[in-house]
């Protein structure tokens, strides 16, 4: 029997001050119970453990995406998790064994941003304009992508990041047309709000593609989309596509990425986001890749980093906005709260979130 009620892994610097005091909000509601034992630790799960390997986990853990379930913790009664993290594909697999949530709402307007940062910075010839400052030349320079209505952007991936990244692309001027394998089930939910095509029409037409899809590893799925934008996809593209991605790199292979950016079939990249990426940390840090698409990876950080190519990248930071560090331990509390609620048995939304 563990001492402790639930345990928060991973939780660093602000986020562990905003588990605190969303703790004692929700008790103070009477959504919680007031002797709630619980402990928010920056370690990983697996680091805990190691340290203290005779200690028992509650039925009721949250943590981000570094953080590895034993497996004699799944066993027997059924656990619940809280991956305090949008994506949920480091946990899909568990959906048959666990109660699995993930945080759906708290950075859906960092994310979104962050696609519309990228946009600008590679619409907009950046790192091309900024070294033109070295010398102030202003005569040789590239003419930069003007954001209209006859640029056609779609989003793939129309949840409530994607919505809400459609939403932004339009209030910029653009014409924004939506892929998502649920259009149907969405039609109903948006209504007219969004124009869908299909994935083969989008390749061809559009100026601008921003991926917001969840990952989905497992092959028999109809979400399934591990290299979804292949290079055969990809190259069907109009020359100069701008493509953006903001929620994980195994759904678009860098190798195939640079050799596009290369062949000028793609004009502007935005990253956030890189195929696995506690490797690819690993190669940025000194290690050698071994793999392409990290040893591709590589190089488009470079280049953006020297200002060599219209690419952008960040660490995987687009959820880390001033309000989404806040909401992120807000809604963490808020699936707990629903699994009292629910008599420690379930949450209220807990995958699978979508019907295969």
């Amino acid at each position: 029997m563990s001492d402790y009620d639930v345990i928060h892994f991973e939780a660093l610097g602000e986020e562990a001050k905003h588990l605190e005091e969303e703790t004692a909000l929700a008790q103070g509601k009477d959504e919680l119970p007031k002797d709630l034992k619980y402990l928010i630790l920056p370690e990983t799960l697996q680091e805990f453990m190691g340290k203290n390997p005779n200690a028992a986990l509650p039925y009721l853990v949250t943590t981000k995406t570094h953080s590895v379930l034993p497996q004699d913790y799944l066993s027997g009664a059924k656990k619940s998790v809280i991956t305090r993290s949008a994506g949920y594909d480091h946990f899909e697999h568990l959906a048959g064994t666990a109660n699995i949530a993930s945080l759906r709402l708290y950075c859906v307007e960092a994310v979104a941003q962050t696609a519309v940062k990228f946009l600008y910075a590679a619409a907009g010839c950046l790192n091309h304009y900024t070294e033109n400052t070295r010398t102030f030349e202003r005569n040789k320079s590239l003419s930069f992508m003007e954001l209209n209505p006859k640029r056609t952007a779609a989003v793939f991936g129309v949840g409530r990041i994607g919505k809400k990244t459609y939403d932004l692309l339009a209030a910029n001027d653009l014409t924004v047309q939506a892929v998502d394998v649920r259009e149907e089930e969405l039609k109903g939910l948006y209504g007219e709000s969004v124009h869908f095509v299909a994935k083969e029409a989008a390749i061809k037409n559009s100026d601008v593609i921003v991926n917001t899809m969840n990952l989905t590893k497992n092959p028999k799925s109809r979400f399934y989309n591990v290299n979804y934008f292949s290079k055969e996809y990809l190259l069907q593209a109009k020359p100069g596509l701008i493509f953006i991605n903001v929620t994980r790199g195994e759904i678009a292979a860098e190798s195939g990425l640079l050799e596009l950016f290369d062949k000028k079939i793609i004009g502007g990249l935005g990253l956030d986001i890189f195929t696995d990426e506690n490797a690819f940390a690993k190669v940025v840090r000194g290690g050698a890749p071994d793999r392409p698409d990290h040893a591709a990876a590589k190089e488009l950080a470079e280049r953006a980093l020297n200002h060599s190519a219209n690419v952008y990248v960040q660490p995987h930071q687009a959820f880390n906005s001033d309000i989404a560090a806040g909401s992120k331990a807000r809604e963490a509390i808020r699936h707990i709260a629903a699994w009292y609620k629910n008599g420690k048995k379930h949450f209220d939304e807990q995958l699978p979130y979508y019907k295969d």
